[in-house]
């Protein structure tokens, strides 16, 4: 009974890591966003309606991302909860017959499945991922363009400024 117990605090626990990790995930989330919006406008100047745009993009492809994490942590209390169980059968099993035979095949199934559900889940993520890292990668590169674009610019007209007196001079000198 103790080692039940047991179990049930563990999964508690866990639960609320899991709550505490996804929170800080979005609020992190949201940080970079409101960076990059802030980078957008600064870059592109653009017009108000685009930027709300990006911003719900990025808001729906984050809940998405949410509620798969939600979905996940269902998944590992079923889990849990399903171990627990059997658990239980294991202590309370004395006479095996064929009911509590089927309720462990059907567990097992269970069991079975919602680590497919996981599986697939977790590639999802993935993915999701892969791509608003994507996107930040592209923002930075346009952004690095910019700036070396920027660069070459001053440098030019630094030039400019500098050279035509320079040769001015040098012509002078020759004479």
């Amino acid at each position: 009974m103790m080692m039940i117990m047991l179990m049930v605090v563990v999964v508690i626990m866990m639960m609320m890591m899991m709550v505490v990790v996804v929170v800080v995930m979005m609020m992190i989330m949201m940080m970079m966003m409101m960076i990059m919006m802030m980078m957008m406008m600064m870059m592109m100047k653009m017009k108000m309606m685009m930027m709300m745009m990006v911003m719900m993009m990025m808001m729906m492809m984050m809940m998405m991302i949410m509620m798969i994490m939600m979905m996940m942590m269902m998944m590992m209390m079923m889990m849990m909860m399903m171990m627990m169980m059997m658990m239980m059968m294991k202590t309370k099993m004395t006479t095996t017959t064929t009911t509590t035979k089927m309720m462990m095949m059907m567990m097992m199934m269970m069991m079975m499945m919602m680590m497919m559900m996981m599986m697939m889940m977790m590639v999802v993520l993935l993915m999701m991922m892969m791509l608003l890292l994507m996107m930040m990668l592209m923002m930075m590169m346009i952004m690095m363009m910019l700036m070396m674009l920027m660069l070459m610019m001053m440098m030019m007209i630094f030039f400019l400024q500098i050279f035509p007196s320079r040769l001015h001079f040098c012509l002078q000198y020759l004479k």
